[in-house]
């Protein structure tokens, strides 16, 4: 499980900030990082706060463990984004740093890089509760005088833009193994509508895991009006006319395409309709539920940036009432989210969606730089969440200047304001093209 993840200087990150995911009433013990952690953390804020940039951190810390040996050409730097708006900061090392429990044993993880080299980097254990030290990577340092000859082979090949536990994991290296294969496991699902939908992979994806009667329940249950959905195989005459096409998208070179067909109740019977006559909201739980199923079949972790994109509030709580239930979640699988849905932090149905220390804000300060801090910082164990928040009682909201408001949506209200090419006469349509055609 995590249990804290502290980073400092990435995006709008300037100062180091902390996600802590003990329970609250363990925040000033200095052995709760040794208890199980809390299931979900949710982040919330207004917008261009930073709560993506918390989730975006975690990601490339993940990304930078899984790839750095890969994708890093010796001499080529390190790619990063630090905080932009200070010349002084911009130029330091970024920073982060991950305490996990695994196996019922504590790690801590951590790596410094600037746009260079990687500057620091370290991993200790605690069996028992003493520190044991796998490697401590300073300049050209990186172990005691115990450390076994295989990790010290490694350190050979290890380039400066290239994290150690990168290449020791890649050589086989048992004393990294545990922390790279959850760093590994680590899944992240970004709203639907910013990206390029991975249609024909979750489509493998769920038949291959066996998620597709998962995924139906899940669909039947959320009422989209959906009474089961299909893979279903293009034939040997689609597979010839496709691959005779240059021009058709081929996601599948070589093989046969598999699409899905979710099956619609109508007055006169069912009716197969494609994924694209879905609406958004029935897209995104296709996309997002197979990472749900992985995640609690494997109990890793899921971040999801913006879980509220396009669902209704009781489909959001739902989906993270799957991750508090010990029932659903046996195996400890945590969900870290991001949300704009303030209903989220009230009841519905009459049922608490999150408890105090799953509850974590974001703010900027005037230098543009995010504070992350939690609900429990705040005495009120007993207040309308949702009503405080909307009252600014926690800061995290966006503070609007009504009349610059309305000065900017009046400020082209009079037809003398607007260019005649884009005047539209009584009696005329004028077609106006799309920006991205």
């Amino acid at each position: 499980m995590l249990l804290s993840f502290r980073v400092a200087n990435h995006r709008s990150l300037r100062d180091e900030q902390q996600l802590l995911l003990v329970p609250s009433g363990d925040a000033d013990d200095p052995d709760a990082v040794d208890r199980e952690a809390v299931r979900v953390a949710g982040l919330f804020g207004p917008n261009a706060s930073g709560k993506s940039n918390v989730i975006d951190a975690l990601v490339y810390m993940r990304n930078m463990v899984r790839g750095s040996f890969r994708e890093s050409e010796p001499g080529t730097g390190i790619r990063r984004y630090s905080f932009a708006l200070d010349p002084d900061t911009r130029k330091e090392p970024s920073t982060y740093v991950v305490d996990l429990l695994l196996r019922e044993i504590r790690h801590t993880y951590g790596f410094s890089v600037d746009d260079d080299r990687v500057t620091e980097e370290w991993m200790f254990s605690y069996p028992q509760g003493q520190e044991k030290v796998i490697f401590n990577r300073q300049g050209d340092e990186y172990f005691e005088d115990d450390s076994p000859d295989s990790m010290r082979q490694v350190q050979e090949i290890t380039e400066s833009n290239v994290l150690f536990l990168s290449v020791a994991a890649r050589s086989r290296q048992a004393a990294v193994q545990t922390v790279y294969q959850w760093f590994a496991n680590l899944l992240d699902r970004k709203p639907l509508a910013t990206r390029y939908p991975r249609f024909p992979s979750v489509v493998e994806y769920a038949g291959r895991r066996g998620y597709l009667d998962r995924l139906n329940a899940l669909l039947r249950a959320a009422d989209t009006g959906i009474e089961s959905a299909e893979i279903i195989e293009e034939s040997e005459a689609e597979f010839a006319a496709r691959s005779a096409d240059p021009g058709t998208a081929d996601w599948y070179p070589g093989q046969r395409r598999k699409n899905i067909l979710f099956n619609h109740k109508g007055e006169s019977g069912t009716f197969a309709l494609g994924l694209g006559d879905q609406s958004l909201g029935t897209r995104t739980l296709y996309e997002l539920g197979p990472a749900v199923f992985r995640s609690l079949d494997r109990g890793t972790p899921l971040l999801v940036d913006e879980l509220d994109a396009s669902l209704h509030p009781y489909l959001s709580a739902q989906l993270i009432k799957l991750f508090r239930d010990p029932v659903t979640n046996p195996r400890g699988a945590q969900l870290v989210f991001s949300s704009h849905d303030t209903t989220l932090l009230g009841r519905i149905q009459g049922e608490e969606v999150l408890r105090r220390d799953h509850v974590w804000f974001t703010e900027k300060d005037e230098c543009g730089a995010t504070e992350l801090f939690p609900l429990s910082a705040f005495n009120a164990p007993q207040e309308n969440r949702e009503r405080r928040y909307l009252m600014g009682r926690y800061g995290a909201v966006p503070i609007v200047n009504d009349e610059l408001f309305a000065a900017a949506l009046a400020a082209r209200g009079e037809a003398g304001d607007v260019p005649p090419d884009e005047q539209i006469h009584e009696g005329q349509l004028q077609d106006v093209p799309h920006p991205e055609g």
